[in-house]
Formats: C-alpha cells, structure tokens, sequence
C-alpha cells in the first residue's frame, strides 16, 4: 500500500509587530513556483493582515489560498476553527505543496503543534518547522514585544483566549519550541547589541535550532521551508509555561472598527489620527484608508503614535471602498468621542 504524502506545514509565532507579516511575504516573493496556501489568525473586526498578503501582487499568491481565522487566538480555538480550515485546504481538488500558518501574537505554539495529531488530519499533514520571529530592539531592551501594551491589549480583546501568561512566558514558549529562530530588526541594534541579544536568545534554544539574524523580514523560502522536523512527534522536547495550567483571568481591554469616508491625502490622515491617539491613549491602529483621486489602496498601521502607511493594490471593480480602521485600547475608552474626532475636522 502506497504511503499518502503528509503536506508540510510550518507554524510562524511571534508578538505583534515583530515582523510575522513581512517575513511571509518575503516567502511568497521567494517560493519558485511552490504552491503555498497561508493561515492567517487575524486579530480584531478587520482582516488586516490576511487583506494585506491578498493584495501583494506576488505571481502564485491566489486570493483563495489565504484563510483568515478571525474567532480568537488559534491555539484556544482548534476544534472550532483550525481543523476545518485545515480540512479545507486537504480536501481541494488541488491541495497546497506546504501550509504556511500565521500565528496571533499571543498564541502558544505548542499546543497548536499538538492539534496535528487531532485524528481529521494528522494522516495528511506534518509540523515542517516553527519558526519564531523576534524584533531584536524589543528584546535588547528587555520589552521581548516592540509595543507591550499593544500586545496586551491584543491579549485582552480575544475573548475566546484562555491563557494570560505573562508575556516573558509566551516569548519563552515561542523559542522552547521554535525549530528556527528570525531575529528580526538587527539593522536597529549596534554591535555589541546584537552580540548580547544572540547570546541571551541563543542560550534559551535547543543544541540544534538556529538563530538566524536578519532586517525587514527578508528570509528566503529556501531557508524556511523543509526543515523536516515532525514537530507534533516531538512535543516532550518542546517544553512550555501552559504545560497543566488552568485558565487565567483577564484585564479590560477593548477593539472596535471605525468606517470612514475618503481622506484626501495619507499626510491628512495621519494627522487627524495622531491627536486622538495621544488623547485617548490608544494602543494600537490598523486598517486600510480610500485616497481620494487614487487608484491605490492605502494601508494604515500604527503603534501608538508611530504611523506608517504604504499603497499595497488598486481597489477592485465593484469592492466597497472608504476607509476603515480597527481601534484598540484599554477598556473604558471613549467610542463616541473617538467616532466624532475622526469623523469631524482634520484637527481632532
């Protein structure tokens, strides 16, 4: 009897904003012509990021072969959303050459590993490899995420979450069971920051993993994908914080998504954005933006009052447009005044 070819799937962890996104995008630029489908465990009302690799122009990168998980942290929702969206992809009459799967920040790899032995899909599918993503800046300067409220807030948002680790913890799950490590944002550290933070990485990580140190993301398919390690048959190795731990409670943090019109200009955008952000101490903003007189897309992200914004695609025919944009901050926050800020005068 013939064996059935397992599809190889690699898991990517890592906190919000430590660069999860660009490094899969570099894969998709990178693949030759290999068949990916992706995973993306979205965060908040507004699929982000999965909109944002949809829209990355890359030959191969099909609309439909990216699922967006939207219900909560993938690792607290397995039997409701992961094994189908798996069974989804198996089942196509074309199934991917290798599984890519995007990680919220604040989900804990191994039980994620774990669910490839769920009897639907553990004949068909394999753990290629982790792969944890960690911004080098954060960790140097003791942070492990670049913008530590904006992941609690994360944490807090998801209802469906039922583990409140601290976040030294989660970062040190995400490297106990990472087959590879991207150290990320090196083009920010000096010298001798880099040589101490891949010391202090390097001493938490399995003999075999590798720290690989890179900028913006840019890792290649080669190096990330065929790594082989079977990972959901070497759980015991992969030790983690959450090993028989009860649920835990949670602080008050909120989300909501804001429509608005047309901006005329990014630079107007922004600067209606930056005043409300500081007044309402807002953690986190991301979205997508309609410019008025463009073609293009614009994609808005933004940690505090640090904002960026690039042109990703042109809007389709017939694809609603306007600008939209997902809020988090802690609980307590003035939705009204927000909603008129943001809608009134460019001033704020």
């Amino acid at each position: 009897m013939t064996e059935v070819r397992k599809i190889p799937t690699t898991v990517v962890t890592g906190f919000l904003g430590a660069g999860k996104t660009s490094l899969i995008r570099h894969l998709l630029e990178t693949a030759n012509g290999r068949r990916l489908a992706l995973i993306i465990n979205e965060f908040g009302d507004l699929g982000v990021d999965g909109e944002i690799l949809k829209g990355c122009g890359i030959e191969g990168c099909r609309e439909d072969d990216v699922l967006e998980l939207a219900n909560g942290c993938i690792c607290c929702t397995v039997a409701e959303d992961f094994v189908p969206a798996m069974e989804r992809l198996l089942d196509r009459p074309d199934p991917p050459d290798h599984i890519v799967i995007e990680t919220s920040g604040l989900a804990l790899p191994k039980p994620l590993v774990k669910a490839f032995n769920w009897p639907e899909i553990r004949t068909r599918v394999t753990v290629d490899g982790v792969i944890a993503v960690i911004d080098g800046s954060a960790v140097a300067d003791r942070r492990f995420a670049p913008d530590p409220e904006a992941v609690q807030a994360q944490r807090e948002a998801d209802e469906m979450l039922d583990h409140d680790n601290p976040l030294e913890e989660v970062f040190e799950d995400q490297l106990a069971c990472a087959d590879l490590v991207v150290l990320n944002k090196t083009d920010l550290l000096d010298e001798a920051g880099l040589t101490r933070v891949r010391s202090e990485v390097g001493e938490q990580l399995r003999p075999e993993v590798k720290l690989v140190p890179i900028a913006h993301g840019r890792v290649p398919a080669s190096v990330l994908l065929g790594l082989g390690a079977a990972a959901e048959d070497d759980l015991e190795s992969r030790p983690s914080h959450h090993d028989g731990l009860d649920d835990h409670d949670h602080d008050d943090f909120t989300s909501f998504a804001l429509d608005l019109g047309a901006v005329s200009s990014p630079d107007e955008l922004l600067a209606r954005l930056a005043p409300v952000i500081a007044r309402h101490d807002i953690l986190r903003v991301k979205g997508f933006a309609e410019v008025a007189g463009k073609d293009m897309r614009l994609v808005v992200q933004g940690v505090g009052t640090r904002l960026n914004h690039y042109y990703d695609r042109d809007w389709r025919a017939g694809e609603s447009r306007g600008t939209r944009l997902v809020i988090i901050a802690q609980q307590g926050l003035d939705r009204a005044a927000v909603t008129a800020s943001l809608t009134g005068p460019a001033s704020g």
